[in-house]
């Protein structure tokens, strides 16, 4: 059976690692999940991620804790396939007064965003993550 949205599947590996206290989680390597998971990287929501290129490889997320619970707090799907989300610069949601931050992939690339604003470029809200 093929994956419907591997976009949620990734946010919900994530998010119910974290619940359980492990410190690393497996899942499916694809392009979209490594930009998604490079912003993470850059905005200290995990620790690392490691894995190759090659098709049908597995990529292995660090996560991060912060005196034994998870660093994030919320992360939750936006535009999915039934229902993408698109909106221009000025209207990128800010999440939780600008502490957390929304994933968004504009033609520049996957970033923040705040970077989307800065960039003056909007794009589909991936999701968000506090």
């Amino acid at each position: 059976m093929t994956m419907q949205d591997p976009i949620s599947d990734l946010l919900t590996r994530i998010r119910n690692a974290q619940m359980a206290g492990h410190e690393s989680v497996d899942i499916p390597n694809s392009k979209i999940k490594r930009s998604i998971l490079k912003v993470l990287l850059d905005e200290g929501f995990i620790n690392g991620f490691e894995g190759d290129n090659a098709p049908k490889s597995m990529l292995h997320i660090d996560l991060r804790y912060h005196n034994g619970t998870g660093v994030i707090e919320e992360i939750k799907r936006i535009s999915r396939p039934g229902l993408r989300i698109y909106k221009e610069c000025g209207d990128l949601p800010q999440v939780r007064g600008g502490l957390g931050i929304a994933v968004v992939s504009t033609n520049k690339g996957v970033m923040t965003d705040k970077k989307a604003r800065a960039a003056g470029v909007g794009g589909e809200v991936l999701c968000t993550v506090f």
